[in-house]
C-alpha cells in the first residue's frame, strides 16, 4: 500500500483526554477516531490490527473445539427475564422499546440467547459436548468511559458457551478454553497471566481472568513470578487428551486480581524474591457456571435413562478491541507503537529518502514487489515528507521494519533496515535485506 493513497490522518499533538499510552497513540497514529462517549470509528490502521487479532482468536478457539456462529446485537428483554438477570443486571444495560412496544437490549452478554438457541436444537446427552462462539460488537453503559478502547461503550468481544452432561465434562470443556487462551494471547506478543477472579454477574464458581501486567492496569494484581517463566502449549497439543496436569502447571503458582487477593497465603506461598504486587489489564476471563441458566431457562437434554436434567454450562470471553489498547501498553516507547508481527497492520514500512529521484524510486519499486510477492505486507512512503518527518511518523505507528532507500546508501550498494523493537539498525545488500525480513516476518507469522 502506498501512503499517498493511504488514510492515515496522524495528530501532532496529544488529545488532552487521552490519559494513557495506548489511548494517546491509537489517536495520534490514527487508529481512531472518537465518535461519543467511550464509542470510536476504527479508521484502516487500527482496523487491521483489529481484524488480526481477531483471526488469531479464531483459529485458537478453533483449534480447541469451539464452533463459531453469529448472535444478534438485540436481544429480546424476555429472555434475561427467563434467567433473572433482566432487572439485575443494572444501568450498564442499554434497555430499548421497538415499534412494537416491545421490550429490547443491545446485548452486553450472550448467555441468554446461547442458551435459547441450544435448548431449540439439542435433546439428547449424546449430543453433547458442544461449545460455540462468536465475534461480536456488545454495549455496556459505562457509567465513567475511559482509557480509549480500554474502558469504552462500544467494543468487540469473542465470547464462547460450552454445554456439557456433567461437571467432569463442563470441567474438561474448560480446561481446553484455558489452555486455549495462553495459546491465544502469547501469539500476539503477550504474556497472559490466569488469576483466580470473581465472577461478578455472570454468576459461577470457577473463575480464571487472563491478566497482562501494565502499570496503566485497572486492578491491583498479585502473583508468582515464576508464573512468567512458563512454556506456552505447543500447537500440536491433543485438546481431547487430558488438559488438567496443564491447568494444574499454572494454577498450582499463586496468582489472583485483588477481589480474590489473601494476603497471608500469598506471603506463605510465594518466597520473598517471587512475589509479583502491580497493576493488571483484563485480557479475557473464562466461567464455569453449571445450571445457573440451563436450570431456570429449562436447557435440558435426555439421559440413558431418558429422563431430562439441565446441562452444566460455562462462558468465555476474549476483548478483541480491548486487546490492541493492551498491546500497545506491553509494547512501546517514547517516540511511539511498537507492533508485535503477527498483529501488525503492515510487517514493513518502506522509505524513500529521496521521492522523485530515479534511482531510490527504481529501487523502492523494486523492494515493495519482491517484498509483496514473498507475502510481506507493506506501507509504502512515497510522499514528499522531509526524510525526518518520514522516520518519526515510521517509530510512531510502529511496523516492525523500516527498509529505508537514499542515494547514499544506493551508491555503496546498500539499503538501510531499521527494526522497531529495539532501534537496531543494518545496512546490507538489497536482496541480502529482501531476505532477511521476509524469513523475519514468516518466522514469526509461523504457528507453534
Amino acid at each position: 500500500m502506498r501512503l499517498t493513497r493511504y488514510y492515515l490522518p496522524l495528530l501532532k499533538e496529544t488529545p488532552s483526554e487521552a490519559q494513557i499510552a495506548s489511548h494517546q497513540l491509537m489517536l495520534r497514529a490514527g487508529m481512531i477516531r472518537q465518535e461519543g462517549a467511550g464509542i470510536y470509528a476504527w479508521l484502516p490502521f487500527g482496523f487491521a490490527v483489529l481484524k488480526k487479532i481477531e483471526q488469531i482468536v479464531r483459529e485458537e478457539q478453533n483449534r480447541a473445539g469451539a464452533i463459531e456462529m453469529l448472535m444478534p446485537t438485540i436481544q429480546q428483554a424476555e429472555l434475561w427475564r427467563e434467567s433473572g438477570r433482566y432487572d439485575a443486571y443494572g444501568k450498564e444495560m442499554l434497555r430499548i422499546t421497538d415499534r412494537g412496544d416491545r421490550e429490547m437490549l443491545f446485548g452486553p452478554t450472550n448467555e441468554e440467547m446461547i442458551t435459547e438457541i441450544f435448548r431449540s436444537g439439542v435433546r439428547s446427552y449424546k449430543d453433547l459436548p458442544k461449545n460455540l462462539y462468536h465475534i461480536q460488537w456488545k454495549f455496556r453503559d459505562e457509567i465513567r468511559p475511559r482509557f480509549g478502547v480500554m474502558r469504552g461503550r462500544e467494543f468487540l468481544m469473542k465470547d464462547a458457551y460450552s454445554f456439557d452432561a456433567d461437571k467432569a465434562s463442563a470441567r474438561k470443556s474448560y480446561n481446553r478454553m484455558f489452555v486455549a487462551y495462553l495459546r491465544t494471547y502469547a501469539r500476539m506478543g503477550l504474556t497472559a497471566i490466569p488469576m483466580r477472579a470473581d465472577t461478578g454477574p455472570i454468576g459461577g464458581d470457577l473463575s480464571h481472568e487472563f491478566i497482562i501486567l501494565a502499570d496503566t492496569g485497572e486492578s491491583a494484581v498479585f502473583c508468582d513470578k515464576r508464573l512468567l517463566d512458563l512454556e506456552v502449549p505447543p500447537a500440536d497439543l491433543d485438546f481431547d487428551g487430558d488438559l488438567q496436569p496443564l491447568v494444574d502447571r499454572y494454577t498450582n503458582f499463586y496468582a489472583a486480581t485483588d477481589e480474590k487477593h489473601e494476603e497471608g497465603e500469598f506471603t506463605s506461598k510465594v518466597a520473598d524474591g517471587d512475589r509479583v504486587s502491580a497493576r493488571g489489564i483484563e485480557v479475557g476471563h473464562i466461567f464455569n457456571f453449571g445450571t445457573k441458566y440451563s436450570a431456570p431457562m429449562k436447557a435440558v437434554v435426555a439421559g440413558p435413562d431418558g429422563k431430562e436434567f439441565p446441562v452444566e454450562m460455562g462462558s468465555y470471553g476474549v476483548g478483541v478491541s480491548r486487546l490492541v489498547g493492551a498491546i500497545i501498553e506491553a509494547h512501546h516507547d517514547d517516540a511511539g507503537c511498537k507492533w508485535p508481527i503477527p498483529v501488525a497492520p503492515f510487517h514493513v514500512g518502506l522509505v524513500n529518502l529521496k521521492q522523485g529521484d530515479a534511482g531510490t524510486d527504481a529501487a523502492c519499486a523494486k523492494a515493495y514487489e519482491a517484498l509483496t510477492n514473498a507475502g510481506v505486507d507493506v506501507l509504502y512512503d512515497d510522499t514528499q515528507a522531509r526524510p525526518g518527518e518520514k522516520f518519526a511518523r515510521m517509530d510512531l505507528i510502529g511496523l516492525p521494519y523500516q527498509f529505508i532507500i537514499g542515494p547514499r546508501s544506493l551508491e555503496a550498494g546498500k539499503v538501510e533496515i531499521k527494526r522497531r523493537a529495539d532501534g537496531h539498525r543494518d545496512e546490507m545488500g538489497f536482496d541480502a535485506a529482501i531476505d532477511m525480513v521476509t524469513r523475519d516476518v514468516k518466522s514469526a507469522l509461523q504457528v507453534s
